[in-house]
């Protein structure tokens, strides 16, 4: 399994907007070349990306000499799942069978496959879990969202001291 870098920069371009929005009361928008600089990303990308974004719902844009892009909700009512809906798709698409049937023209497990159960109750786990994390969530430092996502599991993976 990967993270498409749609996915990864799409997410790192909306919580530059989400941060924007918890610093600024007006709700000045944000422009590409903020967004690209702060990510280390071409404007070409980020344009695309907001492009996306726009058309997903995610955020709106602002023309005009002072324009740019702001979230178009509040960031604790965008989801983490909701931003890799529309950046990349699901994880597990039921059309992925059709897709895969080998040398046939349909998969020979078309009728009884376990792999298709366990790639749906993974999707289904992912979106669950997805769901409940909003960009605000987000805009935490690295340690804090280890105590956030799992502390008693995580923090023990992620330390650098000796145990």
């Amino acid at each position: 399994m990967q993270l498409l870098a749609s996915e990864e920069y799409g997410l790192r371009c909306l919580l530059q907007l989400a941060r924007a929005e918890a610093r600024a009361e007006d709700g000045a928008p944000v422009s590409i070349s903020q967004i690209a600089g702060s990510e280390g990303l071409s404007p070409e990308y980020t344009a695309k990306l907001m492009r996306e974004l726009r058309m997903g719902g995610l955020v709106e844009s602002v023309r005009g000499t002072a324009g740019g892009y702001r979230l178009a909700r509040p960031a604790a009512d965008i989801s983490v799942w909701s931003a890799l809906s529309v950046l990349g798709g699901a994880f597990f698409s039921e059309a992925f069978c059709e897709c895969h049937g080998g040398q046939q023209r349909q998969c020979v497990r078309s009728s009884d496959c376990s792999l298709r159960a366990l790639w749906r109750a993974v999707q289904s786990a992912l979106r669950e879990t997805l769901e409940k994390i909003s960009l605000a969530d987000l805009q935490r430092d690295e340690r804090a969202m280890v105590d956030f996502l799992d502390p008693v599991r995580l923090v023990p993976l992620l330390s650098t001291e000796p145990t």
